[in-house]
Formats: C-alpha cells, structure tokens, sequence
C-alpha cells in the first residue's frame, strides 16, 4: 500500500496536509503523534471510512477508490474505535460477521472452520455462546479481534485497540497484534497514542505532528530523544533492555 499527497480538511481547518509513506508489508507500523496530529483521520481515508478531498491510496495495483467494497473486504479489515453493536448477539454470531464477504449471511462449511480457528486462536471458546454484552471489556475486544482474524484479510487496521484497557488487557491485546503479524503472516497497521506500546511492538512507526509526518522510520529511527521531543515538544527519557526500549517517559 503506498499513499501519496493526502490532504484532508475540514472547512478552513487542514487536519492532514500531504501526507506521503508507504506500508511495509508483512509488518507491523504503529501510527503515533499528539491528539489532533491526523493519524486517525489518515487511518479513516486509508480505510474508506473518511473521504479523502486529494491524493493517491494506492493499494495492490490499483488506487482504493476503484475497488468493490466486498472485494476491498476480503483484502482489508478495520477495526474502528467505536464497536456498540446494539444486536443481542454471541460471540459466535459475531465472528461469523468476518465472513460476510465472502458467503453473505449464509454461511458454508469453510465459513464455519474459519469461525472455529478465529475463536481458538483467540482463546474465546468457552465464551463462544456468550453475549457480547455479558464479556469484560478485555474480552469483548478479543472477540472483535476474532472477528477480524475470521475476515481473512492480509491487511489489519486497528485504530487505537487498546482504549479503555487497563494493563493487562491493552498489554494481552498488543501481544496478539504481534502473533497476528509474526504467525499469521498479516500486514498491520495501528493508531496508538501510547508509546511504550508502539516502541515495544512495532517493526516501523509512523509519527505525526500538526497534520503532517514529522518521522517516519524503524522504531530506533523514530524511539529517540531527540525525535519525541520533535514530535511532542516534551523532554523523554528511554530505557532499553536490548535491542527493545523498555520505557518511554518524561
């Protein structure tokens, strides 16, 4: 996926002001920057969700905006910020909405294996007649999480996935972004604001600033000093163990 040029405003306002970069395939790139920088308006025109008003999204060949939308389905799935779904629905019943693009409501028997492989990987089996409203926050995201496994797409889009986990939960969450990536051979991209995850987790980080790309690299390119400050206007401290930044502060 490359993008070119993407510019997004909203009346006199620019919030992404030719933005440029291209996805590094197979891995994970994490977006990052202060509230407001664009990234999640970025991820939105990435997705289709927002309308871009100039640029390119040039995607497997051919610019995004040319492709079906059931057929862009079976290639790239996001998972937005927001998940309400007022249907009384299962676990099971919502990752079999992973495979609407392929069987519509009818689902076949590859259909069903898939359901099954989404939800034990994701370890929800014991869950699976459950209600989505009867799951803890941490595992409500799980299931989301299946369902996007069970859409089967090489592209991963997660636009801040681990808002209003606590620790553990974001922590869990960001470790099966990684397996998504490393096991399954996924090409995944992130809105996160927090940092720690994207250093510890990401291969590349894309950061933003004032609806424009202020770094763009690996992450020892962009987990720096003197990079962060430029990005946040705050002084950071890193802890490394390794090769991997243990600890980002200020």
């Amino acid at each position: 996926m490359n993008i070119k040029d993407l510019l997004k405003s909203y009346g006199n306002k620019t919030v992404v002001n030719e933005v440029s970069f291209e996805v590094p395939k197979g891995k994970v790139l994490s977006l990052i920057g202060p509230n407001g920088a664009g990234k999640s308006t970025v991820m939105g025109m990435i997705s289709r969700l927002i309308a871009k008003d100039a640029g390119l999204i040039h995607f497997e060949d051919k610019d995004l905006s040319r492709w079906k939308s059931r057929e862009l389905a079976k290639k790239l799935a996001i998972l937005t910020q927001h998940n309400n779904i007022q249907m009384k629905l299962t676990v099971r019943e919502l990752v079999a909405f992973g495979r609407f693009p392929y069987s519509g409501s009818r689902l076949t028997a590859e259909d069903e294996e898939m359901v099954d492989r989404a939800i034990a990987y994701m370890e929800l089996e014991e869950y699976e007649e459950h209600y989505i409203d009867e799951l803890s926050g941490g595992q409500r995201q799980r299931a989301y999480i299946a369902m996007v496994i069970a859409q089967d797409t090489d592209y991963v889009l997660l636009d801040e996935p681990t808002n209003n986990l606590d620790i553990y939960h974001a922590s869990n969450l960001m470790r099966i972004v990684r397996r998504l990536c490393d096991e399954l051979g996924k090409t995944v991209i992130l809105v996160l604001h927090e940092i720690n995850y994207a250093a510890f987790y990401s291969d590349y980080i894309c950061a933003f600033a004032n609806g424009k790309i202020a770094r763009f690299g690996t992450v020892d390119e962009v987990i720096n000093k003197e990079a962060l400050y430029d990005i946040y206007k705050v002084d950071f401290e890193i802890i490394r163990v390794g090769n991997k930044p243990l600890s980002v502060y200020y």
